[in-house]
């Protein structure tokens, strides 16, 4: 779909390895496959240029991980060392800033006739994420985070970037400004959905298909949308809080704490919300795509393989 369209210099492979093996060890290729879907409303067929475009929502976004996981000081993604982990954090600094300079590059493909457009959407959702991201560090040390700022945060973390990933794909197959605006709104929508449904499998998912350990935003004491729900709901706001803050060591002890956060959730409904604001915000996503005048079927498929497990 893409990958054939993404090169790499071969030297210095200290540089260009890490950017290798990280779109080597997975992922779903969510941005640019609902970029390609986008497009596809409107034309049969994408050629290069569209999935460089395309591609470059997959570079920008690897490119947030690999920096990500320094600040997160996260061992392991997808099951294999972190970049920073393996090669170290200036390598892992470096080989970002790089990756973020190749998203540059492949969004520059864009034809004439709509690259400003694109450029724009492009560097104005790089900075939202940017953004989304300073807020996610600094709620680490806030003792209370609101619903509302949560939700501006995983606007900014996470759904920009699905927006920007539908509108370009609209943008670039010539769709009018309704249906791009329309095509925004949508990915907005579906990146909450996204993002809570995410949080929520964090907690209840199987591990084998969710694709990391189960709790680890528990574990790592990371407030996610199931523990802000929590603290809007409890009565023991002093309990919840000791719960979910206890350091463990041992993996019996890391089991322990995860059982006895859940069994909170469990509890208050917690998890039932969740489910309930997925649905409430693929929905929306829905109810934008009605204006079209474009078989918008594909993009409700999309939707339900993206959120459907957590419904």
């Amino acid at each position: 779909m893409i990958d054939d369209v993404i090169k790499f210099s071969a030297e210095p492979a200290g540089l260009y390895d890490p950017l290798r093996y990280m779109l080597d060890i997975g992922g779903k290729r969510i941005r640019p496959t609902l970029c390609l879907t986008a497009y596809g409303l409107y034309k049969p067929a994408a050629g290069t240029d569209v999935r460089k475009c395309a591609a470059a929502l997959e570079v920008f976004h690897t490119f947030t991980l690999i920096h990500d996981d320094i600040m997160d000081r996260s061992p392991l993604r997808r099951g294999v060392p972190t970049v920073w982990k393996k090669w170290g954090e200036d390598t892992a600094i470096l080989s970002g800033d790089v990756m973020l300079i190749e998203a540059y590059k492949l969004i520059m493909n864009a034809p004439e006739s709509c690259r400003s457009a694109v450029v724009d959407l492009f560097s104005n959702t790089a900075a939202k994420v940017c953004e989304g991201q300073q807020y996610d560090m600094e709620f680490e040390s806030k003792e209370s985070v609101s619903m509302d700022e949560y939700n501006q945060m995983i606007g900014l973390k996470t759904a920009v970037l699905l927006a920007c990933s539908a509108t370009t794909g609209g943008i670039l197959a010539g769709a009018s400004n309704a249906d791009c605006e329309a095509l925004y709104r949508y990915g907005y929508e579906l990146g909450m959905a996204f993002q809570v449904a995410d949080d929520y499998l964090d907690a209840y998912g199987d591990e084998k298909v969710f694709g990391k350990p189960i709790g680890g935003d528990i574990l790592n004491g990371k407030k996610s949308w199931l523990t802000i729900r929590a603290l809007e709901k409890t009565d023991d706001r002093k309990g919840f809080i000791e719960s979910f803050s206890r350091c463990c060591t041992t993996e019996e002890e890391c089991r322990g704490k995860i059982a006895e956060v859940k069994a909170i959730y469990d509890a208050l409904g917690v998890g039932d919300d969740a489910r309930a604001e997925v649905v409430r915000y693929s929905d929306s996503a829905m109810a934008a795509l009605q204006g079209l005048r474009v078989d918008t079927a594909p993009l409700r498929d999309f939707a339900d393989k993206l959120v459907g497990r957590a419904k």
